[in-house]
């Protein structure tokens, strides 16, 4: 059952830090969840303790969304100084994640710094995006994000604001989901303005809906070089499955591509370890050499968090681990 009670929020919060115990590969994942529980059931402090202690743990994956997360939260009970400074980090660091920009900003614009979330919201959006270029999914949420505060300011559109109309797919209009005066149609006696604002509602449900659907991405899996040589070492009959390492850059990208045209959204790619695919083979009751596993395996690592998503920024350091930028690795089709 869901949790609806501070109480729940804890029970599950304790849970899922007794599974952080037990599962230390995923413990960043799972903490962060924790964290989330933490902060519903209103033991905001106790959520920061969490964040910091993240933040203190060799290797963290996600740095930057853990900073902006705990800035969201520290200044929800009083930190206003301490969450500005670490936004202000967040911003001087430039992350290539999209996340820790959009929480940021809806940070600065849930405490009505409409500028300043307008002005994170650009920056990120010019960091991320390159003109002419097709909108990452991961990246839509900035856009929306930043016409909905320029709605807000009461501003004229511009292309950024075009842009996010294009990839906006919901029934009602962003203008209309956006307008700062639906407030008053919740106190309307008018039934036009009331029967408007519940299709304008039933719009915004299917969006998160649709989202909620696809909780984590379509991934396929990816094994680094010194990897995938002790992987095929110790089960050579995967060698069918991987007959170098070259090839199965080659067939990752091919198969990225292949959905993407085929209109799959939320595209990521999950990085595997031969320890951790052993591990889940033997909770699966399992052989390693089964190729059978290796989707089931991208599937569990993407539902952990452990997804990078697909494509990235042509400026952004390459999925492969090669050190060059995506556009070097994969060219600029």
């Amino acid at each position: 059952m869901r949790p609806d009670t501070p109480a729940d929020h804890i029970t599950e919060a304790e849970r899922l830090l007794r599974t952080a115990a037990q599962y230390p590969e995923d413990r960043e994942p799972l903490l962060l969840q924790a964290a989330a529980h933490l902060e519903l059931a209103g033991d905001r402090a106790r959520a920061t303790t969490l964040y910091d202690e993240l933040l203190g743990s060799p290797g963290l994956d996600h740095p930057h969304l853990v900073k902006a997360l705990n800035a969201a939260n520290l200044w929800e009970y009083g930190h206003e100084a301490e969450a500005r400074a670490i936004i202000d980090g967040i911003r001087a660091a430039g992350p290539h994640d999209p996340a820790p920009w959009e929480i940021a900003a809806e940070t600065l614009e849930a405490h009505d710094e409409l500028e300043a979330a307008h002005d994170f919201f650009t920056t990120a959006l010019t960091l991320l995006l390159t003109p002419g270029e097709e909108v990452p999914y991961a990246t839509q949420s900035l856009l929306i994000g930043r016409h909905r505060v320029r709605r807000l300011m009461g501003v004229e559109h511009d292309v950024w604001d075009e842009l996010a109309d294009t990839v906006h797919t919901a029934s009602v209009t962003l203008d209309e989901l956006h307008d700062p005066k639906r407030l008053w149609a919740l106190g309307s006696s008018d039934p036009g303005e009331l029967r408007a604002e519940i299709t304008r509602l039933r719009a915004e449900l299917g969006t998160y809906r649709t989202a909620l659907s696809r909780p984590f991405p379509v991934a396929v899996l990816h094994w680094p070089a010194t990897e995938l040589d002790e992987l095929l070492g110790a089960y050579p009959v995967l060698r069918s499955e991987y007959p170098s390492h070259t090839d199965h850059l080659a067939r990752l990208e091919a198969a990225l591509r292949d959905l993407h045209q085929a209109g799959t959204p939320n595209l990521g790619i999950v990085t595997g370890t031969v320890p951790s695919y052993e591990a889940f083979a033997a909770s699966e009751a399992t052989s390693p050499a089964d190729p059978d596993l290796l989707p089931q395996y991208a599937t569990t690592l993407a539902a952990r968090g452990r997804a990078v998503p697909w494509p990235p920024a042509r400026s952004a350091p390459c999925w492969c681990g090669s050190g060059r930028t995506y556009r070097e690795c994969h060219g600029t089709e």
